[in-house]
């Protein structure tokens, strides 16, 4: 588990397929087996070696995740997960990237930023303005919503210690919706559904 909390912003040193390396100053800390968000994505580190961390990535990850779209360069979102004494600062994040959206518009202003990424309509019942959600791996609170998109602020501190900063149109980006929101609507769905057909049953 994580807190959207970026810890480092590491560079990709090489990319094929599922293959992923990344240089960082987290592989001092770090052991085979031990999992790291990248850009929000939960991945397993394979092999550590030259100040690089290395990644073997599912298809299902690849599908789902911004991943595809790195090249050697790319800037990420790091992040390692929760010790059971650490404080949960941002919120609950799984790792588990729901689906890559599009950053729409940008709006800076003074030392912060406005940005304005799309949705799937099937996932807007999870969010809510004043909500969480994990945005390529940091933890931010929605601002507004619309039918195919929401926005979220950014202070100068998480554009300077995250990519957000780097974030334009056209700029891509992983969602994690809110988990406990993905359970609600799931029970909630559950309860109308069988009532739903109770009522049918009594007509």
């Amino acid at each position: 588990m994580f807190t959207g909390l970026i810890e480092d912003t590491g560079r990709v040193k090489a990319v094929s397929g599922g293959s992923l390396t990344i240089q960082t100053k987290l592989f001092e800390s770090a052991s085979p087996g031990d999992s790291i968000a990248v850009d929000g994505s939960c991945l397993t580190i394979s092999g550590i070696g030259n100040r690089s961390l290395a990644f073997h990535c599912s298809a299902e990850t690849v599908s789902r995740t911004i991943i595809s779209g790195y090249y050697p360069g790319t800037e990420v979102n790091l992040e390692r997960p929760l010790g059971f004494s650490d404080g949960l600062h941002g919120h609950i994040v799984t790792g588990h990237v729901d689906e890559a959206a599009a950053v729409l518009k940008v709006k800076r202003g003074g030392e912060g930023m406005t940005v304005w990424i799309s949705c799937s309509g099937k996932y807007l019942p999870l969010i809510v303005e004043k909500g969480s959600i994990a945005v390529s791996g940091i933890s931010l609170t929605i601002a507004s919503l619309a039918p195919d998109r929401f926005s979220v602020v950014l202070i100068s501190e998480t554009l300077e210690r995250t990519t957000a900063g780097n974030w334009k149109p056209g700029s891509h980006v992983n969602l994690e919706y809110d988990i406990i929101g993905k359970y609600v609507k799931k029970q909630t769905d559950a309860v109308l559904g069988k009532r739903r057909l109770r009522n049918y049953l009594e007509q």
